[in-house]
């Protein structure tokens, strides 16, 4: 129901192996896509990949540092000049958008569509649509930072074959017809209805996606019934007592706790300070992790794709590799 491609998986500054956030979130809904943060260099990112800027439907911008939104005027400026029409939405703070407006003023940026801004503090529900609802949650940094509910429901209707079959209708153009939603008339005079013969499935799914946070237990009331959580751990335990209050991030430990003490069957950790960019570092950091949460555990690497199905089974995926 949800496959999440990292363009960004590096803490405040990029390195040669990680750039900084941004999280591409693709639904069974459509082609529209919706993006998570913006860092530097997103849209490079965005060219290895398989998704375009037109099909993106909205920006969730978590909070105002540099390596979660300077990304937004070089995409933005992009789209427009590859032809983009359609508005797009933008859910941030509202220093962002201000920062935009004078962004665009500044460099002569005239876009060929609307940007609709919707203010992190407007309200809770910050977007709906048939189908899909996103929601922010409240979180603890530096500067105000939110997190991210996504909630998807679908509904799957197939035709009822076996109560046909009860009813004495053998399979042909009347079930073609009734699939398509038209109520049939039998040569025999009985009146059949469609929707008397249709079998709907509603599935949903949940995932929950945090900005930078130091308090893990702040998103309690967004994984209600969330499949996935997709968290920030800048540091091991240890290096993040060492670093003192002032990074306001989360550890490995303090994240990996919280989703064992909400029985979240999925964990994605992301966002790893330059510190453990190599791999005895990553291995550190999983380890941590593993002797504090049972589930299913994936630490990202930019490209990473993974997918959750209607089942809240994730698996990672085959994507397409950098050049």
């Amino acid at each position: 129901m949800f496959t999440l491609t990292f363009l960004g998986t590096s803490s405040g500054v990029p390195t040669r192996y990680r750039n900084v956030t941004s999280l591409a979130v693709q639904t069974t809904l459509g082609r529209d896509w919706w993006m998570v943060d913006c860092g530097e260099a997103t849209q490079h990112r965005l060219q290895r990949i398989p998704l375009s800027v037109h099909d993106l439907a909205g920006i969730c911008i978590t909070h105002v540092h540099g390596d979660h939104s300077y990304g937004l005027p070089g995409l933005l400026a992009s789209a427009s000049m590859t032809g983009r029409k359609r508005p797009l939405t933008i859910i941030a703070p509202a220093a962002i958008r201000a920062w935009l407006d004078a962004t665009l003023l500044h460099t002569e940026l005239f876009l060929t569509y609307p940007l609709i801004h919707v203010d992190v503090d407007s309200a809770q529900r910050v977007h709906q649509e048939a189908g899909l609802t996103i929601t922010r949650h409240r979180l603890s940094h530096r500067a105000a930072s939110v997190g991210f509910r996504f909630a998807l429901e679908t509904h799957k209707s197939k035709l009822d074959k076996a109560a046909l079959l009860a009813h004495g209708v053998p399979s042909g153009p009347v079930w073609g017809q009734l699939q398509a939603g038209h109520d049939v008339l039998l040569e025999d005079g009985r009146q059949l209805r469609s929707a008397d013969f249709r079998i709907t499935r509603t599935e949903q799914a949940a995932i929950v996606v945090g900005g930078d946070n130091d308090t893990p237990a702040l998103l309690e009331q967004a994984c209600e019934g969330a499949q996935l959580l997709v968290h920030e751990a800048t540091y091991t335990e240890a290096m993040l007592i060492k670093a003192g209050p002032g990074p306001t991030h989360s550890s490995v430990q303090r994240v990996a706790q919280f989703a064992a003490s909400r029985a979240l069957p999925n964990l994605i950790l992301t966002h790893f300070s330059a510190r453990y960019h190599h791999r005895e570092g990553m291995a550190e950091l999983e380890a941590e992790a593993r002797l504090h949460y049972a589930g299913t555990l994936f630490l990202a690497n930019d490209f990473d794709s993974y997918m959750l199905d209607a089942a809240g089974v994730l698996r990672k995926v085959e994507a397409r590799k950098p050049d």
